[in-house]
């Protein structure tokens, strides 16, 4: 699809904002004989699928699986395609080197970088915790939803998800199994340790196995001690962030390959109880 450079960068921002994430692939140089120019543009979806132009049949095949990597990774590259002997001999540091062989003889080169979709918060619950939690990840620029429990379905959460469960008793058992169901990066319950024990051995009696139970955080939030309801909401939104910027949100069953990408997992400080209301 051919489409101006404005209309790629539109596309790119209707693509994050809808959730999907996707790579933008400008041209910075060209040497010799090229079907693109300077400043061509194409945005890469995390499929495969190329809009906009960046180069003929020798340059897009490897633009979109590098690409594809900068998605995965979520970290920007510059890419030459050609030879370093094109580039004059002297490739930057940090340059990533695809050699390919065209009849055109021309080379390129590439910047990648990574057009990712905002963190999506899903709330399950109406109470006056859950409303603030939504304000506050709002205001970090989070995509934040609030969901009835008895509307919540695994529907609603998506692998990169983040599910907290702050039904308050209302059907906990019920909220929680159909966020596990969903397989999101991480899934919280708002509760004590006894009420989240007995949610957890509802769920192992419901077969859920033991490795999806284990990623349950009960009770979600960093242990701040006894807190108010506001502050529950601080203690849950401090650990996501920290889990964020740890890299240690990941969804059950993701490749080896990309886990290993991943840092070192954040710390939780040796829980105490933290006093939640609706036990």
């Amino acid at each position: 699809m051919l489409m101006d450079g404005w209309s790629v960068l539109d596309q790119a921002g209707e693509l994050a904002r809808s959730g999907q994430a996707c790579a933008l692939a400008t041209v910075v140089w060209r040497q010799g004989p090229s079907s693109s120019q300077q400043g061509s543009r194409a945005i890469i979806t995390a499929a495969g699928e190329l809009r906009g132009w960046i180069g003929g049949a020798c340059a897009e095949p490897v633009v979109i699986r590098e690409a594809q990597r900068v998605i995965a990774e979520g970290t920007a590259r510059l890419v030459l395609l050609g030879s370093p002997d094109q580039f004059g001999g002297a490739v930057p540091a940090g340059m990533t080197v695809v050699p390919i062989s065209c009849q055109s003889e021309g080379a390129l080169e590439v910047y990648i970088e990574p057009v990712l979709p905002a963190p999506h918060l899903v709330i399950v619950g109406r109470s006056p915790m859950a409303h603030t939690l939504a304000d506050l990840s709002r205001s970090l620029g989070w995509r934040a939803e609030l969901i009835a429990g008895r509307d919540f379905t695994a529907a609603d959460a998506g692998r990169d998800s983040m599910v907290v469960v702050a039904t308050q008793g209302h059907d906990d058992e019920q909220a929680v199994e159909q966020a596990v169901a969903a397989r999101p990066a991480y899934v919280g319950l708002v509760g004590s340790k006894r009420r989240g024990g007995a949610v957890l051995g509802y769920l192992a009696d419901r077969g859920v196995p033991r490795d999806q139970l284990d990623r349950i955080r009960v009770p979600a939030g960093l242990d701040l001690g006894r807190t108010t309801h506001p502050e529950i909401a601080v203690a849950i939104l401090a650990e996501l962030v920290q889990l964020r910027a740890a890299g240690a949100l990941t969804s059950p069953g993701q490749s080896p390959a990309a886990q290993a990408r991943k840092p070192a997992q954040a710390r939780k400080p040796a829980q105490g109880g933290t006093a939640q209301a609706g036990t």
